[in-house]
């Protein structure tokens, strides 16, 4: 890809190629592209003309968004065909080709079956709108909690763009913070959903310097996202802060393990085990050194290629990246059974660049904190865990796989608040359909019921 690549500021009144530019580098450390970033006044400006905006007709807005996913995947978009989009993303993210593929296609199938999936989070009692017949008598009707949302996006995965349109949907406008790290996708994104058929002034990216970024979080109804500055405002009500996944996997002794490996082996490496939803613990009743064991050796053998190679399957990251992190992980990792990794994990590719190979450890008790340690790469802790200690060691999970026949035990992990997702048998963690919640609804967040009567 040329570095003269120019991925411009998109606000109401069209492309704006700002001033104050930053270079996008791949994992080589060489530039592919410049992203523009937009001024304070500019976000402003732009944000008071996304809250004027008149949201198109719920038809228009499905319809669109399921043509915006067809161009996504198809056209030729902001300088980008669909395969040079791709080919930037691997190497600026790091991310084996094959994995952004598959976010391109998941993305396709989320914009198609949007509304659908919208219907499973409408409550069952509430109707779309006043108009309905059920008004006449008094029924709940499913409103905005706004009109304009801020997402703050994260670069880790192209995958978690396919939520926010569903806030299109709903008729919110919608104003994007790309991240630096991968601003490819949101930027594609938006091409797509104007040239479907939204309109310049409904959807807008707007890459921002950190204080310029927090007044657009202020001045937006509602913030959605994971970065700094959405941490920094997690506590505030009108912002939904996504947290580490931290996602696990439960063996229980009534259940033979090794009938589950491919699924533990999937559950860690899937998304080249940079996703919040794969596994970074496996906790196991009894011995859990022979399920350590044979899931590094099951490990060891992904290969250690460049991202756009169509059979690399593990991320990469500059040297420098990848050894900071490589010290982090082995510092935590002290007192640990290393099975795998622990001489390193750091495959150079010999242009600047690095392979993260899997890390496999074994810890003595289920409550060690490095159990909850989330890495962006395929890196897993096995712990021993025993009934009597209950649910507490897997609390704070995005989703949680438990292999098991214990009724009582599904009881509680179902009731326990703090586990978002519960896999049982033999699903990976990372599964998921049109109409399943990530952590719990984004329309949960979104929108709220209202009664409406009428004579």
């Amino acid at each position: 890809m040329s570095p003269s690549v120019a991925l411009d500021v998109l606000g109401p009144s069209g492309a704006y190629r700002a001033r104050n530019r930053q270079p996008v580098v791949d994992v080589a450390g060489r530039p592919v592209a410049e992203l523009a970033l937009a001024p304070r006044l500019f976000v402003g400006r732009a944000m008071s003309s996304l809250r004027a905006a008149t949201p198109l007709p719920l038809d228009e807005r499905v319809a669109a968004i399921a043509r915006a996913g067809r161009l996504f995947a198809t056209a030729e978009l902001g300088e980008l065909t669909p395969e040079a989009y791709e080919q930037a993303v691997s190497r600026v993210a790091g991310l084996p080709i094959g994995v952004v593929r598959a976010a391109t296609r998941t993305l396709v199938r989320r914009t198609a079956h949007l509304y659908r999936g919208l219907q499973f989070a409408r409550p069952a009692g509430a109707v779309g709108e006043w108009r309905d017949p059920l008004t006449r008598t008094g029924r709940a009707v499913w409103t905005r909690r706004g009109e304009v949302l801020a997402v703050h996006a994260a670069g880790n995965h192209p995958g978690t763009h396919s939520l926010w349109p569903e806030a299109l949907a709903l008729g919110y406008r919608v104003a994007v913070r790309p991240s630096r790290r991968e601003p490819f996708t949101p930027h594609r994104l938006v091409l797509a959903l104007r040239a479907a058929g939204f309109g310049d002034d409904h959807v807008a990216l707007l890459p921002t310097e950190h204080e310029t970024a927090e007044a657009m979080l202020r001045e937006a109804d509602l913030a959605y996202g994971s970065d700094e500055i959405i941490r920094e405002y997690a506590e505030d009500r009108k912002v939904l802060s996504l947290t580490p996944g931290r996602s696990k996997i439960l063996l229980t002794a009534d259940v033979d393990w090794r009938g589950q490996l491919d699924m533990l082996v999937d559950s860690v490496a899937h998304h080249a085990g940079t996703g919040c939803v794969n596994a970074t613990a496996v906790f196991v009743e009894g011995d859990p050194a022979p399920v350590a064991e044979a899931l590094a050796e099951r490990l060891a053998e992904l290969p250690s290629l460049p991202p756009e190679d169509d059979k690399a399957r593990l991320p990469v990251q500059s040297v420098r990246t990848a050894r900071a992190l490589q010290s982090h992980v082995l510092g935590r990792a002290k007192g640990a059974r290393a099975w795998l990794g622990g001489d390193g994990f750091v495959d150079e590719l010999g242009d600047g660049s690095a392979v993260l190979r899997p890390a496999v450890f074994e810890l003595d008790r289920s409550d060690a904190p490095e159990a909850g340690t989330e890495m962006p790469f395929p890196c897993v802790w096995l712990a021993p865990w025993s009934r009597a200690e209950g649910v507490a060691p897997l609390r704070n999970t995005l989703v949680l796989g438990a292999v098991t026949e214990d009724e009582a035990l599904i009881d509680a992990l179902c009731d326990e608040p703090t586990i978002s997702n519960l896999h049982l048998g033999g699903h990976p963690t990372h599964w998921t359909d049109t109409g399943m919640p990530h952590d719990g609804y984004l329309a949960d967040f979104l929108m709220r019921s209202k009664t409406v009567l009428r004579g």
